[in-house]
């Protein structure tokens, strides 16, 4: 089906239950708890509720790379939230995050909890708790960061929900939906290109928050991994972007930070909780699953 039937839409929308495809379990016109679930707390200071999605490993690098670093203080339980079983609107978690989306960050390091959500905030939150970390103090660097960080945010949800949705997951293939964000999706990806032709990172010569949250989406999407759409794409014409990628990815603290919360893939790449720095040894699908 190429998406051409003609469809007037009514004139007052309703919900159908039966609609939405892969996600219409969880899909819903509505925010708020769907049920009461406390979160756990574990012995860190920063709680953590995450998939490994692109957003989740954005948060889960900062961590290990601020780890990296030697700040003691950005030590960190990770759980997980596994959001096709509707996790995210537990009562717990609606009120870290009322957006119902991962990751979500709970700061119990001072006097009163704080909560962060979206994922952008929650890096800019980190960068600043660490003495500005990851993030440039001189202002036209800060601001080049700042900039890409909320192009990331903002041009995401094309490449996600736009792009990914229509191709990979909606029930019916809709030529004009799948063209109109594949579109879109390269025109992202040659904005990337172009930058990264004139310097090595986002932001210039420095690795910042930026590029970690650049490179969980488009970093797997230039290397065919997201969605399996790279042929489709012809992400190969964009060499600078794949430099980038392949250099970031070869950092210890990206390639720990992406296998937290990842239920999905090899198991040694899985570790479905992180309590310890100890847990990547110990505590990875493979190890938990083998006999005693």
């Amino acid at each position: 089906m190429n998406g051409t039937t003609a469809y007037t839409p009514p004139t007052v929308w309703s919900w159908n239950k039966e609609s939405g495809g892969r996600f219409a379990n969880i899909n819903r016109p509505i925010a708020g708890a769907t049920h009461e679930k406390e979160l756990p707390v574990g012995k860190h200071p920063l709680q953590l509720y995450s998939l490994a999605t692109p957003n989740g490993v954005k948060v889960t690098v900062m961590l290990e790379e601020l780890l990296a670093l030697g700040h003691a203080g950005a030590e960190y339980d990770a759980w997980l939230i596994r959001i096709n079983d509707g996790d995210q609107f537990g009562s717990g978690f609606v009120a870290v995050n009322p957006n119902s989306k991962i990751p979500a960050l709970m700061d119990r390091s001072g006097d009163k909890p704080i909560r962060v959500f979206e994922s952008g905030a929650i890096l800019q939150y980190l960068a600043e708790k660490f003495g500005n970390a990851f993030l440039p103090t001189e202002r036209a660097a800060r601001a080049e960061c700042l900039s890409w960080l909320f192009w990331q945010m903002g041009s995401a949800p094309y490449l996600g929900g736009g792009f990914g949705h229509f191709y990979a997951y909606a029930p019916t293939k809709i030529e004009y939906a799948i063209d109109r964000f594949a579109m879109e999706t390269k025109r992202q990806l040659d904005v990337l290109d172009r930058r990264l032709a004139e310097s090595c990172y986002l932001a210039g010569d420095e690795y910042t928050i930026a590029d970690m949250a650049v490179w969980p989406w488009y970093g797997t999407l230039a290397k065919g991994q997201l969605y399996e759409a790279g042929e489709f794409l012809q992400v190969s014409e964009y060499k600078n972007v794949l430099r980038w990628t392949d250099e970031i990815a070869q950092r210890p603290a990206v390639q720990r930070g992406r296998m937290v919360n990842r239920t999905w893939g090899q198991p040694t790449s899985q570790l479905h909780e992180r309590h310890d720095a100890t847990d990547f040894d110990t505590r990875t699908q493979d190890k938990l699953q083998a006999p005693t």
